[in-house]
């Protein structure tokens, strides 16, 4: 039994001594392999934000397009994914086809090229660069701004003086704060509403004192669109508030319209009517008989008779006895 041992050992040594002289070693490589693996998933992230409509560049290495071996950009987008890529010297592979290309500088250092972006364009895009200096990786999560639209004024609820300031439909949401307030002991209220395309609307309710000067009160909307603040000042005064209107008010006006539009079209109707009454009216008292009168035949008959006895009078002796 022993010695069946010692020769299974034997053997076992031989056979290392025989894999060893050959390089094959199953443990190492298996983990080499995946160490390689891995490090190819490493990428540098940038957050990146633009303004929406304009053109944006994003450059992946600082490679020229000579030195460079290929390029590969993933594109990963709310509802869909493409791809661009080349290598040196070839023609570039395009699966987006919504405008973004790869162009180059004029020192021939390549870019990706977005025209015109929008919110559809937002989203992930991982970039690959080999070159001659070495390689680059690089996922760029690119979101879009859309400005706010603006108002401030002054209103009264319930006896009382209210400042609002709005930033509506804004991407993302805006920062309002109030400039100049006086004598007021209120905090501001801040509601914001997320709108279903994404947008959002920023409301900032402040209710002032008896005794707070608002002439000089301001709201400042700061935003990532901007690269300064905006200032509102409180243009409107309660007596000529034309901010957003009640329901009760915008009821009250759509009614009046309509009695107006009402009474326009009855007085348009029976202005129409008297004119057509006045032509015929006109035309009946222009235009002459189409017939005479007929003459009084018992007038006429005794003045013929009268005129023959006459001149039978006047004839002469030759046209007597002819």
């Amino acid at each position: 039994m022993r010695e069946t041992m010692w020769i299974y050992g034997i053997i076992l040594l031989f056979v290392a001594a025989v894999w060893s002289d050959l390089g094959i070693n199953p443990i190492t490589s298996v983990t080499s392999n995946t160490t390689t693996a891995s490090s190819i998933e490493v990428y540098v992230t940038r957050n990146e934000t633009f303004n929406l409509g304009s053109h944006v560049n994003l450059t992946c290495s600082n490679g020229t397009w000579h030195e460079m071996n290929y390029i590969i950009w993933k594109i990963a987008l709310k509802n869909r994914r493409c791809r661009l890529n080349s290598d040196a010297g070839g023609p570039v592979q395009n699966s987006c086809n919504d405008g973004k290309s790869l162009q180059n500088t004029s020192s021939a250092q390549s870019y990706l090229h977005i025209p015109n972006i929008s919110t559809d364009d937002e989203g992930v895009y991982k970039c690959e660069a080999s070159h001659k200096g070495g390689g680059d990786a690089i996922e760029f999560r690119v979101s879009v701004s859309v400005q706010p639209s603006l108002s401030a004024w002054l209103e009264r609820q319930g006896g009382k003086r209210v400042a609002v300031c709005k930033a509506q439909r804004g991407r993302p949401a805006a920062s309002v704060v109030w400039r100049n307030l006086r004598n007021s002991s209120f905090a501001p209220e801040v509601k914001t509403q997320l709108g279903s395309d994404g947008s959002y609307t920023v409301e900032s309710r402040m209710e002032l004192t008896n005794d707070s000067d608002a002439e000089n009160l301001t709201c400042a909307v700061s935003h990532v669109y901007w690269k300064e603040e905006q200032i509102l000042d409180l243009t409107t005064t309660e007596a000529d508030h034309h901010g957003p209107s009640s329901p009760g008010k915008i009821t009250l006006v759509v009614i009046v319209f309509l009695v107006l539009f009402a009474v326009f079209v009855g007085f348009i109707y029976f202005a129409q009517k008297w004119l057509i009454r006045f032509r015929h009216a006109w035309r009946s008292q222009s235009s002459p008989s189409k017939t005479p009168p007929p003459e009084d035949v018992e007038e006429v008959e005794p003045y013929a008779s009268y005129m023959q006895r006459v001149n039978s009078i006047y004839n002469t002796p030759a046209d007597v006895f002819t």
